[in-house]
C-alpha cells in the first residue's frame, strides 16, 4: 500500500516541493526513511511512532519505507514529521489518501502527538500556493505566516486533530485574518528627544535615515554614540507591503518570528555582540541560514565597538554592502539572501578611550594606536558615507530640556525619501566643478566621489531643493 503527502523544503529562502511517499510492505516490521534527510529527519521515526500511538491510531506493524522525493535534494529539519505521519496513516487507510492529496502539510511532532511550529512556514506556504494547494495543515502557531502567503491554514494542535479532520470527523478551529498582527508589529522605539546636544550627530542620523547612508560615530566613551545609533530606527519610514513580505520571509526562515507578531512592520534593527562569528554575521553554515546582515535587510545593522569585531567578519560585510545580497555557494547548490541594510558603527578614537576627551589624558603609545587603526581596513572605512566625531556634551546641553523628537524628524525623512524617489536631483555646474577639484586635491577615490554625490543629493532633498548646489 502506498500513499503520498506533500510538503516543501526551504533552500536558502526558496521553497522546493517534496513528496513524502509512504509504502507498507510485507516482511519483518521496520521503519526506514530514505531521500537524503539529515539527522533531524532520521529521528522523525521515533517522534512519528510515538505520535501516532498518542493520537490513538494504530502504528502499522509492517515494513514501512518513507521516501522524501526528489531524492537528490537534501532535506533538513523536523518540519517533515507531520507529513510523514499523515502519509503513513493514509497508506494504512486510517485517513483517506484522496483527502490528504488536496492538502500540503508542515509541522514537528512531539512524543505526545502535539504539533509544534517550525521555521520557514511562510516560505513553505508560498511554495504550496505555487503548487496549486489552497490549504495547508500546520501548527496553530504557524497560521498567521501561512495566511500571509495567501493559503488557508488548517491549524491543528495534535496529530489526532489532523487525522480527525481528514476523516471528516471534526473541523479544526478556522483561523481568521484580522489587523491585530499588523498593529501588534509596531514596536515602541527610543525617541531622539532623549538626546541632549550633539547637533552634528543628530544631523548625521537624519541624513543616514533619509538617504540610507552608512554611518560611523567615533568619540570618547560616554558621549552618547550608542544612544544615538539606537534611535535611528525611529526615524525610518514604515515598510511597504512588498517590503513587509520580503523581510518577514527572512525572519520566518530564521525562526525569529513570534505567533503574536507574525509580521515585521518596522525596519529591523540588529545589534550583534562583537564576539559574533563571521558565519553568524553574514550567514552560511552547513545548512545555509540568514545571518545578522540579512536579518537587518531594509533596516539597520548596528555594530557597537566596531574595532572589537573579528576582522574577517567585518571584511565579509564588504560584499553585501556593495551588492545588497549575500551569496553562499555549497557543493549541493547556492543560496542567496537579501542584505540591503544601513550599517551604523561606533568606536573610540584610541584603545584607552581617552583620545578626544579634554577631561582625560591618552596613555596609548604610537604602536598601540597603529595596531588599533589596523583593526579596520581602509576598504571598509571607505564604505561609510558619513563619519562623525562625537564630542563630550557640555553641562548646559545636558541640563537642557528635550530636543526635537523622532516623529518630527521622521516626517522630514519621509518627505526627503519621496523627493529622492521622484527623480534625480541634478548637480549645478558650480557643484560639479567643486566636486572635481575635491577629487584632485583631497584626493577622493571613485567610491569616495560617488559617496559625496549621494550625501549631497540627500542634503538637497531634506532642504526641499530641486538640485544640488555648490
Amino acid at each position: 500500500m502506498l500513499a503520498r503527502a506533500v510538503t516543501h523544503a526551504v533552500v536558502g529562502l526558496e521553497p522546493r516541493r517534496v513528496e513524502v511517499e509512504a509504502h507498507l510492505g510485507s516482511g519483518v516490521p521496520g521503519f526506514t526513511i530514505v531521500g537524503l534527510g539529515d539527522r533531524a529527519c532520521q529521528e522523525a521515526k521515533h517522534r512519528v511512532r510515538s505520535g501516532i500511538a498518542s493520537a490513538e491510531r494504530e502504528f502499522p506493524l509492517r515494513r514501512i519505507t518513507v521516501n522524501l522525493a526528489p531524492a537528490g535534494l537534501k532535506k533538513e529539519g523536523s518540519g517533515f514529521d507531520l507529513p510523514i505521519a499523515l502519509a503513513i496513516l493514509a497508506a494504512s487507510r486510517q485517513v483517506p489518501p484522496e483527502r490528504l492529496a488536496g492538502h500540503a502539510a508542515l509541522g514537528e511532532l512531539g512524543l505526545d502527538g502535539c504539533v509544534r511550529p517550525v521555521g520557514g512556514a511562510l516560505a513553505v506556504a508560498e511554495g504550496a500556493r505555487r503548487s496549486g494547494f489552497q490549504r495547508l495543515l500546520c501548527a496553530a502557531e504557524s497560521s498567521p505566516e501561512v495566511a500571509l502567503a495567501g493559503v488557508e491554514p488548517v491549524p491543528v494542535r495534535h496529530l489526532a486533530e489532523a487525522a480527525a479532520y481528514l476523516c471528516g470527523e471534526a473541523e479544526p478551529q478556522t483561523y481568521e485574518v484580522n489587523g491585530e498582527g499588523r498593529t501588534a508589529g509596531a514596536a515602541d522605539l527610543p525617541d531622539l528627544a532623549d538626546v541632549r546636544g550633539q547637533e552634528r550627530a543628530r544631523r548625521a542620523l537624519e541624513l543616514a535615515a533619509a538617504g540610507r547612508h552608512n554611518l560611523l560615530l567615533a568619540g570618547p566613551p560616554g558621549t552618547g554614540k550608542t544612544m544615538l545609533a539606537r534611535r535611528l530606527p525611529g526615524l525610518l519610514p514604515a515598510l511597504t507591503d512588498d517590503e513587509v513580505l520580503e523581510v518577514t520571509r527572512i525572519h520566518s526562515v530564521a525562526g525569529t518570528l513570534s505567533s503574536d507578531r507574525p509580521l515585521v512592520l518596522t525596519p529591523p534593527f540588529r545589534a550583534p555582540h562583537h564576539s559574533t562569528s563571521m558565519v553568524a554575521l553574514v550567514g552560511g553554515g552547513p545548512a545555509p541560514r540568514p545571518g545578522e546582515a540579512s536579518l537587518a535587510h531594509r533596516g539597520v545593522l548596528f555594530l557597537d565597538e566596531l574595532p572589537e569585531f573579528q576582522r574577517p567578519a567585518l571584511e565579509a560585510l564588504r560584499q553585501p554592502l556593495e551588492d545588497g545580497a549575500v551569496s553562499i555557494a555549497r557543493v549541493g547548490g547556492r543560496a542567496l539572501f537579501p542584505a540591503r541594510f544601513a550599517l551604523v558603527g561606533t568606536m573610540n578614537l584610541c584603545p584607552c578611550g581617552a583620545r578626544g576627551d579634554p577631561a582625560a589624558e591618552c596613555s596609548c603609545s604610537s604602536q598601540r594606536l597603529a595596531a588599533f587603526r589596523d583593526k579596520l581596513s581602509r576598504a571598509l572605512l571607505d564604505r561609510f558615507d558619513l563619519v562623525v566625531t562625537v564630542p563630550r556634551a557640555r553641562a548646559t546641553e545636558l541640563a537642557a530640556g528635550p530636543a526635537e523628537g523622532s516623529e518630527a524628524v521622521g516626517r522630514r525623512v519621509a518627505a526627503a525619501r519621496e523627493r529622492l524617489r521622484a527623480g534625480p536631483l541634478p548637480a549645478s555646474r558650480e557643484a560639479a566643478a567643486l566636486l572635481d577639484r575635491a577629487v584632485e586635491r583631497l584626493p577622493l577615490s571613485g567610491r569616495g566621489r560617488a559617496r559625496v554625490a549621494r550625501v549631497s543629493r540627500t542634503i538637497a532633498a531634506l532642504a526641499g531643493s530641486d538640485g544640488v548646489g555648490a
